[in-house]
């Protein structure tokens, strides 16, 4: 029988007081679809967003902020420049940062950066199946940026990602999966209404940078990070008839989660 959340060694509640109390400041480099979607879920929590994500800035800001997320859904020519920079920066100065290739394997511009930022050793890959086998080298990606691999599928590839470039992999769907080479946990809260409301995913990445901000124990924290965020999605679900509803009670859920009812309703393995 595998463990219960109470006694779950991977989980770690008290993060999401820590995130409220410290108010981390993230550094979002994502796609214009989902920027304000993005930017609300990270004020739910309680954390503090800042879209910085142009040359010049976007480096100087990522040595300042508490956590950086770089997405690559809309990586137009400025904004490539502009994550390169915000890496290299975190890199240099230990700020912990995430990287979302979206849609890598499956298209060639996304693919070429995706491969020349994971040279930067991020703290954190999150990703569904197809792309962290892409970026893994292990297969040639999924339908634009939906998955054709199962979960289960990408585990050995998230595995050795997570082993060669030092970095905490996630690999999203239903059953999430979250790896550091060593240590494994999977987590089946959330809902499928998440995956019908834009930047469902992408706002995930964003949760996981400040999760990673405040929990010294990166594998920790994005497991933490995975199920405050799943299981705001099945409370959301409950009271929402549909994508439109459901967006805004996921924020509501998100504000109103403690630590308590994360632990009750962790679904860990």
């Amino acid at each position: 029988m595998p463990p219960t959340s109470a006694d779950h060694p991977f989980l770690a509640p008290r993060s999401l007081a820590r995130v409220r109390a410290d108010s981390p400041l993230v550094q979002c480099l994502t796609n214009t679809v989902v920027t304000g979607f993005t930017a609300n879920v990270l004020l739910a929590l309680g954390a503090s967003p800042a879209m910085v994500d142009i040359p010049e800035e976007a480096g100087p800001f990522a040595r300042i902020a508490s956590g950086v997320l770089v997405n690559l859904g809309t990586p137009h020519a400025e904004q490539r420049v502009a994550m390169a920079e915000a890496a290299h920066a975190a890199a240099s100065a230990g700020t912990p940062w995430v990287l979302d290739p979206v849609a890598t394997g499956a298209l060639p511009v996304r693919t070429a950066l995706a491969r020349e930022l994971l040279e930067l050793r991020p703290t954190v890959i999150r990703g569904n199946a197809s792309e962290i086998v892409a970026l893994a080298g292990a297969g040639g990606g999924g339908r634009g940026v939906d998955a054709s691999d199962s979960v289960e599928a990408a585990e050995d590839s998230a595995r050795e990602l997570a082993r060669t470039a030092g970095s905490v992999v996630a690999v999203s769907g239903p059953v999430d999966f979250v790896t550091d080479g060593v240590r494994d946990a999977r987590t089946a809260n959330g809902d499928a209404l998440l995956t019908r409301v834009t930047g469902g995913g992408c706002a995930l990445g964003a949760v996981m940078a400040a999760f990673a901000a405040v929990e010294e124990d990166r594998f920790a924290a994005v497991v933490t990070a995975t199920t405050a965020y799943t299981v705001a999605a099945e409370l959301a679900a409950g009271t929402a008839s549909g994508p439109g509803g459901f967006a805004v009670a996921f924020l509501d859920a998100l504000d109103a989660l403690d630590e308590a009812e994360l632990t009750a309703r962790a679904a860990l393995s």
